[in-house]
């Protein structure tokens, strides 16, 4: 059975950092694109980043500058180091994988598997 777990959200003030970590079971992602979406209270769901299976990464122009997205397929794991978080990031966070790709998409359907979301509330 194939898991993806978030660990790392919380909260936190305007400013201040977090980093999220999304371990993953049951299968290796080495080389499978992987990305993190968000999704806001009454809002649809949106990317956030993403890294390829070999390590291009992509980014929301809402986050980029502030957020990296990275890997370690030694420890099938998946980070987002955030930085200089705002209140517009509170969210709850997605980590997801896509199946037999390496390259990474911005379209949350085009990826298979998903993490339970790990919440991310910054205060003003």
């Amino acid at each position: 059975q194939v898991q993806l777990v978030e660990s790392g959200g919380g909260l936190v003030q305007a400013g201040d950092s977090l980093r999220l970590s999304c371990s993953a079971s049951g299968r290796t992602f080495s080389r499978n694109a992987m990305g993190w979406f968000r999704q806001a209270p009454g809002k649809e769901r949106e990317f956030v980043a993403s890294i390829g299976g070999y390590y291009g990464t992509n980014y929301a122009d809402s986050v980029k500058g502030r957020f990296t997205i990275s890997r370690d397929d030694a420890k099938n794991t998946l980070y987002l180091q955030m930085n200089s978080l705002k209140p517009e990031d509170t969210a709850v966070y997605y980590c997801t994988a896509r199946s037999g790709y390496s390259s990474s998409s911005l379209k949350w359907n085009e990826y298979q598997y998903w993490g339970q979301g790990a919440r991310v509330t910054v205060s003003s």
